[in-house]
């Protein structure tokens, strides 16, 4: 066979065997497409289902009054199994079902969606997401009603897979306080109650589809999940409103690092209102830390109402003693530590209450250094035993461990009792102090605070939370009133006069601190507070207010933090009757000879008292409306009203003429009970707007 020969030969036996390879090929793709074709897809369907979390619906979390401060809403991702559709309905409802589609979502043409389904039915798809833009309940139900998914899951395809998204109604209000919980990581109500609110999980069967995509079978096999109980708080969305305005104002005025404030009641410990607002790098003001829990410092002058309660309780002051504060200096440690007031040139010879009134560092020093200089612990001891500077075991996590140092510590030396004596060498949260005014206002008992008050199953309460007692009584009674009156006097006398008010009586004491930095306390940056409680004579609400590091040349707690008190106590009584007294008394009727006079029109009392014979004057600059005084013998008539809009006061006047007053001020009017207006809901000299409304209380 010569050489052409064996070539081709071997090429026809090369083409024979190519050929028979590709024919048994041929013959097992057939195989397994038509003959075993049903075997292999029911493996491959087996292999692809998995049961899978299905997980609950996330509980409520609701104010005090039952508003909502985070739900879950429902939200739905479209998708599709075309494969399910029968020809006819397919093909005589796809274009109408494609143009709704492109309509609706508005990203593509109807004949893209349409070319979209037809490619996935053609390929067999069963499952094809038309869109990843997620759709409320509304629209869902809408879309139920469209050409083909209006025959549902199993004849029409449209698949519906729910995706629960939490909603805050009122967003950034308490933003931090209420929290978030994703993938095991929050913080706030959300996380420290996660075990209530998430509710447990249920199982269902689901199937892989292409783009490792699933798509729940919705067996009977599936357990259902149990959805979490709903949390309530103790917060008042209107006050809480109040205090976030408020403190949104100072923070922003004076540039602050950041600023807190709580609002809380004095029996309960319930807690109405808790903001915390941090500056941004935008210079913005955001709730993304909760500093009123979690942020120790050195309270400052706050810390002498402590101070106070160790000399007074071991009985080494008395309130009417004299303390030299000399030219405001007094040095320690051999003068290597002097401490001044903030006054130039001192206070000089005053007396123990005014000490405290004036925030003197000098006076209060001085009478700690002299009366525990020998046992520190004991001045240590008394403070500790009062609960102050122990933790609180608050319903949230992220309490700061209070720290308050005492002589066994490394670092105490020869200056520490003086500087303690006046907030330093501690680190204390805002919360921490607060416990502790408010066991003042509350006759010596500290309570826990709370902000969780009941877990509940729609009406059913599951749990309820009170506030736990931490100490019945925190020093003597007469300790407790002395520190009352000190306290008062703050705001009647001393460096919170600028909060002082005809109205009500505001008690507490203004805290300034230098801030500690790098391991030195900086003369210029300071940390501003003021805490206390109103009224003072019945106390209801306590509160602490901290702005952490303000601008400006007026940085002290009394300049910055107090007014901010100030702001939330006058809209708390503006809106509080039940705060209010009947009559200041220059409203109340005077005895002897004179009728019942407040208030009114000045012709109209004039005239009266003419015929009546009883002398009256007029003082000066005398308005159309005025309210009466007596003077000897006679009646002066004083200005009561101006229209400069501001809330007038119509108390004591008649109903006529009040609601003549308030009416014509632009102002809504409701009223109770009979006679002359004995109470009105809104303080006067209050801001009128056009959503002010007065409620006036007649008798």
């Amino acid at each position: 066979m010569n050489i052409k020969g064996a070539i081709l030969l071997r090429v026809r036996i090369a083409f024979l065997i190519v050929t028979l390879f590709v024919m048994v090929v041929i013959y097992r793709l057939v195989d397994i497409q038509l003959v075993d074709g049903d075997h292999w897809r029911q493996r491959a369907e087996e292999m692809s289902f998995e049961y899978k979390t299905i997980e609950a619906t996330r509980g409520n979390i609701y104010a005090d009054n039952a508003e909502l401060l985070a739900t879950s809403l429902p939200f739905y991702q479209l998708a599709f199994d075309p494969s399910l559709v029968n020809n006819d309905i397919f093909t005589s409802k796809i274009d109408s079902l494609s143009h709704l589609l492109s309509i609706h979502f508005r990203d593509h043409s109807s004949d893209y969606y349409k070319k979209k389904i037809s490619e996935a039915r053609q390929a067999r798809s069963r499952y094809l997401i038309l869109n990843r833009e997620l759709i409320n309940y509304q629209v869902k139900e809408e879309m139920s009603d469209w050409p083909i998914f209006r025959l549902g899951q199993m004849r029409g395809g449209v698949i519906f897979e729910r995706r629960d998204e939490r909603h805050r109604p009122f967003r950034s209000l308490a933003q931090r306080t209420i929290g978030y919980f994703n993938d095991n990581v929050g913080v706030g109500i959300e996380r420290s109650f996660n075990e209530y609110l998430a509710g447990k999980a249920g199982e269902g069967l689901f199937q892989r589809m292409a783009g490792n995509n699933w798509k729940p079978v919705n067996t009977y096999s599936d357990i259902r999940p149990q959805d979490g109980y709903d949390v309530q708080t103790t917060i008042d969305v209107n006050l809480q409103d109040v205090a976030q305005n408020a403190l949104l104002k100072a923070v922003s005025r004076y540039k602050a690092n950041y600023g807190s404030v709580v609002l809380m009641e004095v029996k309960t410990g319930e807690i109405r209102a808790i903001s915390n607002l941090t500056r941004t790098e935008r210079g913005t003001y955001a709730e993304n830390y909760n500093h009123a829990l979690g942020s120790s410092n050195d309270p400052g002058s706050t810390f002498k109402l402590a101070s106070m309660l160790a000399l007074l309780e071991a009985g080494k002051v008395k309130l009417a003693d004299t303390v030299d504060t000399g030219e405001g200096t007094i040095d320690f440690y051999d003068g290597k530590f002097t401490l001044t007031d903030v006054k130039k040139g001192g206070y000089g010879k005053i007396t123990v209450q005014e000490v405290f009134e004036k925030s003197s560092n000098v006076g209060i020093a001085k009478l700690v250094t002299e009366h525990f200089g020998e046992d520190p612990q004991k001045f240590i001891d008394i403070i500790k035993s009062t609960g102050y500077g122990k933790p609180l075991d608050f319903q949230l996590l992220g309490e700061s461990v209070p720290f308050i140092k005492d002589p066994s510590h490394p670092t105490w030396s020869g200056t520490s009792l003086p500087w303690m004596s006046v907030g330093y060498e501690t680190s204390l949260t805002p919360m921490h102090t607060l416990a502790l005014y408010n066991a003042i206002a509350n006759d010596g008992k500290m309570i826990q605070p709370i902000i969780v008050k009941s877990i509940k199953r729609a009406d059913k309460t599951i749990e309820k939370f009170e506030s736990k007692v931490l100490n019945k009584k925190i020093a003597s009674t007469e300790t407790v009133e002395k520190l009352k009156d000190m306290l008062d006097g703050v705001v009647q006398r001393g460096t919170a006069q600028n909060i002082k008010n005809e109205y009500y009586r505001i008690a507490g004491k203004t805290g300034t601190a230098q801030k500690l930095i790098d391991g030195k306390y900086r003369s210029q940056r300071y940390y501003a507070s003021f805490a206390g409680y109103f009224p003072a004579d019945d106390p209801i609400y306590s509160c602490i207010v901290v702005i952490d590091d303000p601008e400006g040349w007026n940085r002290y707690g009394g300049d910055v933090s107090a007014p901010v008190f100030k702001e939330i106590a006058d809209m708390i009584y503006s809106k509080n009757l039940s705060i209010h007294d009947a009559f200041s008394p220059d409203l109340r009727a005077h005895e002897g000879t004179f009728p019942v006079i407040r208030a009114g029109k000045l012709n109209e009392l004039n005239e009266l008292c003419n015929l009546l014979g009883i002398s009256n004057h007029y003082s000066d600059q005398t308005e159309e409306w005025v309210r009466s005084d007596v003077e000897n013998n006679a009646i002066i008539w004083k200005t009561n009203h101006q229209d400069n809009g501001l809330v007038p006061n119509v108390q004591g006047m008649t109903l006529r003429d009040a609601i003549f007053i308030l009416e014509n001020a632009g102002v809504k009017v409701s009223i109770s009970g009979k006679g002359r207006v004995v109470k009105q809901s809104v303080t006067p000299g209050a801001r009128i707007n056009s959503e002010t409304t007065i409620k006036l209380q007649l008798g």
